[in-house]
């Protein structure tokens, strides 16, 4: 019985499927509803502009533990469009996650960038000390609905995340949702303003 013959894919054909791939393993990873019985709205798509801040750039940076991630990151947001301003780390050696999260906050704080994300193992330690920073309100969020509330209801600039605690495809929704959220205004805006009035009389 004769052999089939088989075409060979093409050097593109082969790159396109395995983009098709990567693509689809970080979109199928779907967070749990911490709701019973209330079904998760799909995330939005990211902004190119968030309010709060002049600037439309984004700042993201990462310990040695998150720095995979950041990566990632980093590339679909400038895949989506956005300006993207890398603070480190540029590999897997260990740094210390304050030096990022300062970096970060710093570019946040001054008006530099619109957002900043910030990825260490947890995201608490990084959440702390992004917060120590004058102008920043550093969250860190491990779901959708963690995400839309630190935007909305506390006009979050800062996102920080936990490497170690949440799976690529997750992160990336997150990351989606919260730069899809706008700032509530009302109630939400007064709550947000006394949080940076204790910060004002703190430096007094």
């Amino acid at each position: 019985m004769p052999r089939q013959r088989f075409d060979i894919p093409t050097e593109t054909e082969v790159r396109d499927l395995v983009r098709s791939v990567v693509d689809g393993m970080l979109d199928s990873e779907l967070p749990a509803n911490d709701e019973p019985g209330v079904d998760e709205p799909a995330a939005h798509e990211p902004t190119a502009e968030l309010e709060g801040s002049p600037g439309t750039a984004i700042a993201i940076g990462a310990d040695h533990g998150g720095f995979p991630l950041k990566e990632k990151l980093a590339f679909r947001l400038r895949e989506a469009g956005h300006d993207v301003i890398d603070c480190g780390t540029d590999s897997t050696e260990p740094v210390d996650y304050p030096d990022i999260a300062e970096a970060v906050a710093r570019l946040v704080g001054a008006g530099d960038c619109s957002a900043g994300i910030v990825i260490d193992g947890a995201g608490i330690g990084s959440a702390m000390a992004a917060n120590k920073v004058a102008g920043v309100r550093a969250a860190l969020c491990y779901d959708l609905s963690t995400a839309r509330n630190s935007r909305e209801h506390n006009h979050a600039n800062v996102l920080t995340l936990g490497a170690g605690l949440i799976g690529d495809g997750l992160a990336w929704q997150i990351v989606q949702e919260w730069l899809a959220t706008p700032w509530g205004p009302g109630r939400h805006a007064r709550r947000a303003a006394k949080i940076d009035s204790i910060e004002t009389a703190g430096a007094r």
